[in-house]
């Protein structure tokens, strides 16, 4: 007996709405597929009695030829969706013959009432006949042109289900509206029904390579989701399935989620996407294509995503142009899969963890363009700039291999690292904005280099504007941070880093943001609370930043000990080129100060470690202040033979480092007019490691006119200095500058101002080591000043 279908059922905590085609857990959506939702529908009606596997297939594919398996994967689909476990279940199987509806059901009517007639539990035996379903059926763009035959052989295949399926809860939209320019896109994991897991990972990389290389679309970065995700309370870690992909949409005010399927046909392969409206549910576009073989399947997958780009409104043009395949970035699954798991552990864990995955997916493909990038900005990132450069040259000699934005992000960094030619990076990038302008990551470097240029407020400009295309991104609240910090303002920067803690952000990015605010402020105890940090997670940069605090304060044999400790936390974690740079910034700092066989020694330490570029051109500043005239100029010979186009080799350091051996001979003229070509990159930032080099040039050119006995001009050098305090933080010279100042009122015959800028250092410096050589000299300056009468001409 044919039994009439009701409106409503209800077991357990679940009701299914047979009006709507909808189960829901309490009241709240349960996704399903059409043919899971009509199987779970005929097991309900026929609560308590077995339904024969041949029964369910005529109810559920009356008019189709398909195979047993498609009935068992949807009662897996079922099973998962109802949450079974071996406490709670819901469907039996009985082996060899069919499937039992067990817990108790009740019919209830549109009003949540049982009708009258309603039998209180069992349904009975009767087979039910399903509706037929009303409203379009969804269509796909078959690869094959025999679609009639394809369709036929899909029905057969028992993953097909998912293909078509997957996230059937979604209504076909007739109007499908489609994207416009502005909108961001949430992209799911793919569900894989092949049973190879170099899928898993591989297809959602691939599918996002395809994606960000158009300006039309706004794919929501990785960071951005892992962080929304942490904050509804989910791990970043799970699968990023269609539902949950459109929680997530909903939460960051995106407009649609891209989820693809993949699944066997005999040895091909089938890919499928769809684009789903966030708010309505809507299916926007979709598209599906046939891979003949595993190896083929990258190329399906764009082939698939340029159908769906296409169908959300992207123009003929902008296909066309923006359409770079993603094998030929490489055509390694398993290097695609390890990129993927690197980027992944990147985002979770830092570039310490990640670095293997890289140099994995790159040993699985030595052509692998991309992956060389990354692996060079990890590099970077970690202070191992000598390996940066040789992985961004193999990036930037395999760049035919990217799409044209990656090839914008190489070419930015192999001019920005490799020949250091800081113009051509700044132009590529401004280009790269200009095409892409609501990439979070082209405006991320363009901000980088102009703060390496020294243009401090357009490097401000564009890590706002990072920052408000991607707020979840750490270096994106560092740049800000920081930028406004060198402007002074530290109200706004205190804000920004409140408000990404707030939402979850930690990390050492965001720790060293903390740490320069609490220092500009006098916050020792938050200075402590950082370095506390540092210890507990064997961080090597805070430990150099606060030995640099400790030396601003006179307090070097402290600093000596925390650059010591940086350094061996920096070896340990094998990233030497950092910790030759904690030990040259030492240096410098003995230098600074007077402990001349101290700098020697240091210097001596950093070249043994790691004798690199960045390292060799500190050591030479170091060695010029010394007044080692020889070896500075075999240095300098070698540095300017090999780095010919180096912007801030050639136009800051090496002014500098010249300027500084005319200091210590004597000749302030030359030491000036080495300084010229210095002066439109004073503000330059010049490292993570250490502060102790931030305008150098300026400082040095003050010493000159010193020198010079003009002490009007080396006091507006000073003066720059101590008004710069966001740019110089605390850098020693922030310090030394209160000397140097003091000198220059003197010169000036400004006995009484003298007298207070002398006052103002012995102050800041009431705790230092009372065996320092410049402090000896300021005390001894300063005595004698006090018995000199008040002139001032």
């Amino acid at each position: 007996m044919t039994r009439l279908v009701n409106n409503l059922y209800e077991f357990d905590e679940f009701r299914l709405d047979v009006r709507h085609r909808a189960l829901l857990r309490r009241k709240e959506l349960v996704p399903l597929t059409p043919k899971a939702f009509e199987t779970l529908l005929v097991l309900v009606q026929n609560n308590g009695q077995l339904m024969t596997k041949d029964e369910l297939m005529k109810a559920v594919w009356p008019d189709s030829f398909v195979e047993d398996a498609n009935l068992t994967q949807t009662v897996f689909v079922l099973r998962r969706a109802l949450g079974e476990t071996r406490e709670q279940r819901y469907i039996m199987t009985l082996q060899g013959q069919g499937y039992r509806f067990v817990a108790d059901v009740k019919e209830v009517s549109g009003n949540g009432h049982a009708p009258a007639d309603a039998p209180s539990a069992n349904l009975g035996p009767a087979l039910v006949r399903l509706p037929a379903r009303s409203g379009p059926t969804r269509s796909f763009t078959a690869h094959s042109p025999t679609s009639k035959k394809f369709w036929r052989k899909l029905a057969g295949a028992s993953a097909v289900v998912l293909v078509v399926g997957l996230i059937g809860y979604f209504r076909w939209s007739g109007s499908r509206t489609p994207l416009a320019e502005k909108d961001t896109i949430v992209l799911a994991d793919f569900a894989n029904t092949t049973g190879d897991p170099v899928f898993d990972e591989a297809l959602k990389q691939a599918l996002s390579v395809e994606l960000t290389q158009s300006p039309f679309l706004n794919v929501a970065s990785d960071l951005k989701v892992s962080e929304m995700l942490r904050r509804m309370g989910r791990s970043p870690s799970g699968p990023l399935t269609p539902e949950l992909a459109r929680e997530v949409c909903l939460r960051l005010g995106a407009k649609g989620i891209l989820a693809g399927t993949i699944s066997r046909l005999g040895s091909q392969y089938v890919v499928g996407l769809q684009m789903l409206g966030c708010a309505s549910g809507d299916i926007l576009a979709a598209g599906q294509a046939e891979a003949a073989n595993k190896e083929s399947v990258l190329k399906v997958v764009d082939e698939v995503a340029s159908q769906v780009r296409g169908k959300v409104g992207e123009s003929l043009a902008s296909l066309q142009k923006y359409d770079f395949p993603v094998d030929t970035t490489t055509k390694s699954l398993e290097a695609l899969k390890a990129f993927s798991m690197g980027l992944r552990t990147l985002r979770d864990r830092g570039e310490g963890d990640a670095i293997p995955f890289f140099q994995n997916a790159i040993q699985l493909d030595p052509d692998f363009a991309l992956a060389y990038t990354t692996l060079g900005r990890a590099y970077e990132d970690v202070g191992e700039d000598n390996q940066a450069v040789v992985d961004f040259t193999r990036a930037f000699n395999l760049r035919d291999r990217l799409s044209e934005r990656e090839r914008f992000y190489v070419t930015a960094l192999y001019n920005e690292t490799v020949t250091g030619d800081m113009e051509r990076a700044k132009e590529t990038s401004e280009l790269w904005v200009q095409t892409y302008p609501r990439d979070g990551v082209a405006r991320e470097k363009l901000a980088t280099i102009y703060g390496e240029l020294g243009d401090v407020e357009r490097a401000d400009l564009q890590a706002q504007e990072a920052l408000r295309l991607d707020p979840d991104s750490a270096i994106n609240v560092f740049n800000s941070v920081m930028g406004a910090v060198a402007l002074n303002r530290l109200d706004e920067a205190r804000t920004i880093g409140e408000t990404a803690r707030a939402h979850g952000l930690d990390g050492l990015l965001i720790h060293e943001t903390i740490y320069p605010i609490a220092f500009l402020r006098g916050d020792s105890a938050e200075m402590e609370r950082q370095l506390a940090w540092a210890a507990d997670n064997g961080d090597a940069t805070l430990f150099s930043e606060h030995s640099d605090t400790e030396a601003y304060y006179g307090r070097l044999r402290k600093a000596r000990e925390l650059s010591k400790r940086a350094a061996e936390l920096a070896t340990r974690d094998e990233t030497k080129e950092m910790a030759a740079t904690c030990e040259v910034a030492a240096a410098l700092r003995e230098v600074e100060t007077g402990n001349v066989s101290l700098a020697r020694q240091g210097v001596r330490a950093a070249l043994s470690l790691a004798p690199t570029r960045e390292v060799k051109l500190l050591a030479a500043l170091v060695i010029a202040r010394t007044g080692d005239t020889a070896r500075v100029q075999a240095a300098l010979k070698e540095l300017e033979g090999r780095n010919p186009l180096n912007t801030l080799m050639n136009s800051y350091w090496l002014p500098t480092v010249r300027a500084s051996l005319e200091v210590h001979a004597g000749n302030p003229k030359a030491a000036i007019s080495f300084l010229q070509e210095a002066a439109p990159y004073e503000f330059s930032e010049t490292s993570n490691v250490s502060n102790v080099w931030n305008m150098y040039p300026v400082y040095v050119r003050g010493q000159a006119y010193l020198l010079a006995h003009n002490g009007r001009a080396a006091a507006a050098e000073f003066r720059r200095l101590l008004d710069h305090r966001g740019v110089v933080q605390n850098s020693i010279l922030g310090a030394l500058s209160r000397l140097e100042l003091a000198r220059a009122e003197v010169l000036m015959g400004d006995v009484e101002d003298g007298r207070i800028q002398y006052s103002d250092f012995l102050s800041l410096w009431k705790d230092a080591d009372p065996d320092i050589p410049i402090l000896r000299e300021a005390k001894a300056e300063s005595v004698k000043l006090q018995s000199s009468p008040k002139l001032k001409p």
